[in-house]
């Protein structure tokens, strides 16, 4: 099993001016393990097809990622930001599933 060590990114909601949010990003690092590495290609109806990745990492939790792994938008893997598009709670670790690339 190959060792995890990135940025995984949190959205916050702020209020930028009265009445008006925003998410705003913020990242943390985190260890774990690389428990699943897998590439798809998603045919659609373009001139070129989206690459996808079926990876899950499982990373070790701590306080903070226990009580908002519901904000988690992305977690950088091989220096591109890929969308999380599940997350999975085995106390004391989170099982996140990557999928397309994350657009910002």
């Amino acid at each position: 099993m190959a060792k995890y060590f990135g940025n995984i990114g949190f959205a916050k909601t702020v209020e930028t001016s009265p009445g008006v949010q925003e998410e705003t990003i913020f990242v943390k690092k985190y260890y774990g393990d690389l428990v699943r590495n897998v590439r798809k290609l998603q045919t659609v109806d373009k001139i070129n097809d989206d690459v996808t990745v079926a990876n899950q990492i499982s990373i070790i939790s701590d306080p903070f990622v226990s009580h908002n792994f519901h904000t988690i938008r992305y977690a950088e893997f091989m220096g591109v930001k890929w969308k999380v598009t599940s997350v999975e709670v085995q106390y004391p670790r989170l099982i996140l599933t990557l999928g397309g690339v994350y657009n910002e």
